[in-house]
């Protein structure tokens, strides 16, 4: 795919990147793809596929309590507990508000650690790494499952497909986590501004009619995935029969602001 080469004119250090099919065919491919990258907040969906397989075997239920006051599982993956964003502080009634919150994933992380009585990073990688063959991603010690993950365009191209077309999880649990949690609420996206609604399922952000955003302008409004700090996205296009997966080593900015949505419509033209 020679839209994949447009990484090239990104003023990073180093990108790669990858578009794969729901049958783990692999598009197109550019740069190091198996180089490590820091994830930074990609981390999350990989955290929540972890929290659904949980679920899934009964280790959590989706609607107990968890985190603050009338809190729950559900409410945690939706960033709508009322936790502050970097803080462990209320800021407003559960389910009221879609704040983005990097604490609620670190609350939902020991949740799952104490129901299993496995550290996070550890179940994550039982539960979804190794069955992926994702041998080149981590989340080590105490890192936090909002934001420590590292991984590879390789990796990732794995977890993609797996979405798509799940093998990890009954396909009806994943189609609940591409669906509106809480719908009308209203939130910032962080780097993008107040978004009426700010729309998102359990641990995915999902494109909806925001606007401005890190997708494309053709990108489909059922289109799901996330970005990270570091410079990196992963999305998934139910319209267009594919995800893409980039990776880079600059933390996010003007420049992804510029170069992201020109490249995901190149990437959504070519398929």
């Amino acid at each position: 795919m020679q839209s994949l080469a447009l990484i090239e004119n990104w003023p990073v250090p180093t990108a790669a990147a990858a578009v794969v099919r729901a049958d783990g065919t692999v598009v197109g491919a550019h740069g190091p793809t198996g180089h490590r990258f820091a994830l930074a907040s990609v981390t999350k969906p990989l955290a929540a596929y972890a929290a659904l397989v949980a679920y899934e075997e009964g280790a959590i239920e989706l609607d107990e309590p968890a985190g603050p006051e009338g809190s729950t599982v559900r409410h945690l993956l939706a960033h709508t507990s009322g936790l502050a964003f970097d803080e462990h502080r209320v800021t407003a009634p559960a389910g009221t508000r879609r704040l983005y919150s990097n604490a609620g994933f670190e609350v939902l992380g020991d949740h799952i650690a104490k129901a299993t009585d496995i550290p996070f990073g550890e179940y994550l990688r039982q539960a979804v790494l190794e069955p992926l063959g994702m041998g080149a991603t981590s989340l080590d010690g105490s890192a936090s499952p909002a934001k420590d993950g590292v991984s590879t365009v390789d990796d990732l191209v794995k977890f993609a497909a797996e979405v798509q077309a799940p093998r990890l999880l009954d396909p009806r649990t994943v189609a609940e986590a591409m669906s509106v949690v809480h719908p009308g609420l209203k939130g910032v996206l962080p780097g993008y501004g107040h978004q009426s609604p700010n729309d998102w399922g359990l641990g995915f952000e999902i494109r909806d009619s925001k606007s401005p955003h890190w997708t494309g302008s053709s990108s489909s409004p059922r289109t799901f995935g996330h970005f990270g700090q570091a410079g990196t996205f992963l999305w998934v296009d139910p319209d267009a029969g594919a995800a893409c997966v980039a990776l880079a080593d600059r933390a996010f900015g003007p420049w992804a602001i510029e170069a992201w949505p020109p490249f995901t419509d190149a990437v959504l033209s070519e398929l």
